[in-house]
């Protein structure tokens, strides 16, 4: 296994490709992790954490459905989930690029 830490931060990094083609936040990370955990050297834990933190973000958005419907407070959750998804992967994108793996907040542990 090779240490490179460019790539880890590329892939958190690559979170913020929605921002350019409206998807892919959850698609170009996986792919990314999926060909290079086992090259890597802490890519596997890094992905993981990428991966569990998108697919919290698209529960969360799933939970904010109804309540813009029922309560208005949707576009407030909405508008925070727009702020962390673009604020927690560059945080942690220059975490990763000083050698840590950095953990996102509020994410579900769908892979452990």
């Amino acid at each position: 296994m090779r240490e490179d830490r460019t790539l880890i931060v590329i892939t958190h990094l690559s979170q913020l490709i929605t921002l350019l083609t409206g998807f892919g936040s959850l698609i170009l990370p996986l792919i990314l992790w999926v060909t290079q955990k086992e090259k890597v050297h802490q890519m596997d834990a890094h992905g993981k954490n990428i991966i569990n933190f998108q697919l919290s973000l698209v529960v969360y958005c799933i939970i904010c459905v109804p309540l813009i419907l029922f309560f208005g407070l949707g576009l407030l959750g909405f508008l925070a989930l727009g702020i962390i998804a673009i604020v927690f992967p560059v945080v942690n994108a220059i975490k990763a690029s000083n050698g840590e793996t950095p953990k996102y907040p509020l994410s579900f542990n769908f892979i452990s």
